[in-house]
């Protein structure tokens, strides 16, 4: 399924492509003494091919879709901080019938404002993963503490608090990674944001779950230096 997706991106290249094929050619071949209409297309599709295909993109279309990429419990140990919204979907079937990463940037997109509107930042919402299943941190500023277990099969990360207990996904980011939830246990974790900040206008992630199927919602992190 992910090659569905990785297809449609080269098909999306081509037609970009296709209007402007005289010039690329024409830029290409001068100078490299490689006249052939042959070699140079095939310089056009391997340059394609060479973006699309990256082990970066591939990575980031897989850490999309919550267990493709294995993260292992030690990469959770230390100090992480909230950067942006984050967006993970429960199968690769999903990823690609939602429209990939467009779709997920369309949720951060939609998810950042209401986040803004709460007061969720950096300064005051981040995490710690200690390697004796030990967590700790602040959400919003308000202190939260307790053991977690996790599963790298699966990205499963539960939570465990003496008020709560709750499961979340792991996922790799580009820059650290995704913890997310499923949309109804964030939507109750961003309501007790709203009750204290004073705003309830948080229809955005039930209209986001509706709108994607499989969609798990939630914050990329990074660790702090």
């Amino acid at each position: 399924m992910m090659k569905k997706i990785y297809t449609s991106m080269l098909a999306a290249a081509m037609l970009l492509c296709s209007g402007c094929t005289t010039g690329l050619l024409g830029g290409l071949g001068a100078g490299t003494g490689n006249e052939s209409g042959n070699g140079t297309l095939g310089d056009i599709l391997g340059s394609v091919l060479g973006v699309l295909g990256s082990q970066n993109t591939i990575d980031g279309l897989l850490g999309l879709v919550i267990g493709s990429v294995k993260v292992q419990e030690s990469e959770l140990y230390g100090v992480w901080y909230y950067t942006e919204p984050a967006v993970a979907f429960t199968s690769e079937n999903l990823l690609a019938k939602a429209g990939g990463a467009v779709a997920a940037e369309n949720c951060k997109e939609k998810l950042l404002p209401v986040y803004n509107s709460v007061g969720i930042s950096a300064q005051n919402t981040q995490f710690q993963f200690t390697q004796d299943h030990q967590f700790a941190g602040k959400f919003r500023g308000i202190p939260l503490s307790g053991s977690y277990t996790y599963e790298p099969e699966s990205g499963t990360l539960k939570l465990k608090t003496m008020l709560f207990t709750t499961n979340a996904y792991i996922t790799r980011t580009a820059h650290g990674l995704g913890l997310t939830f499923e949309s109804k246990n964030l939507l109750k974790i961003l309501q007790a944001a709203a009750a204290l900040s004073g705003n309830s206008t948080l229809q955005t992630v039930g209209d986001l779950s509706k709108q994607y199927d499989g969609v798990r919602l939630g914050f990329d992190i990074a660790r702090a230096n």
